[in-house]
């Protein structure tokens, strides 16, 4: 893990096209002790996304399959140059980014929320960015 101030980027490995990995982890190791503020998680490329949802493997599987029956892969103009213009419809529809709650160094999110990297042109290794930014108030917001 890379670490600057405010900033911190991991990387994680995908194994198929299209897939979901639990990142909650890595994004929690962000964020400092007894910080409260918010931590803006986002994923550098174009072909995949991030979300907060459940963390389950049968959910996971009928979000892929959903995602395949929505976005065929078939007659998109963008595959004349790269042949995954699905891959870049789907990330847009899920979004680069989400902004989560830290509360006493702790992410707040709920009983079954989790961080979710949504891999939709793998097998890839992908860079995500976690943001923390204090709140005004915070005496344990120092970043260094």
């Amino acid at each position: 893990m890379q670490r600057s101030r405010a900033q911190t980027r991991f990387k994680i490995s995908t194994k198929s096209r299209l897939s979901v990995r639990d990142i909650t982890s890595q994004v929690h190791a962000a964020v400092p002790e007894n910080m409260t503020g918010m931590a803006t998680v986002f994923v550098e490329h174009t072909t995949a996304a991030v979300t907060v949802n459940e963390c389950e493997k049968r959910l996971q599987s009928d979000f892929e399959t959903a995602l395949d029956g929505v976005i065929n892969n078939t007659g998109w103009q963008h595959d004349e140059l790269d042949g995954n213009a699905d891959s870049h419809i789907r990330a847009m529809l899920i979004g680069a980014s989400e902004t989560i709650p830290i509360d006493s160094g702790e992410l707040a999110t709920g009983t079954w929320q989790s961080v979710l990297l949504i891999e939709c042109d793998g097998p890839r290794t992908r860079t995500v960015s976690v943001t923390i930014t204090p709140v005004a108030n915070d005496q344990s917001s120092s970043m260094t």
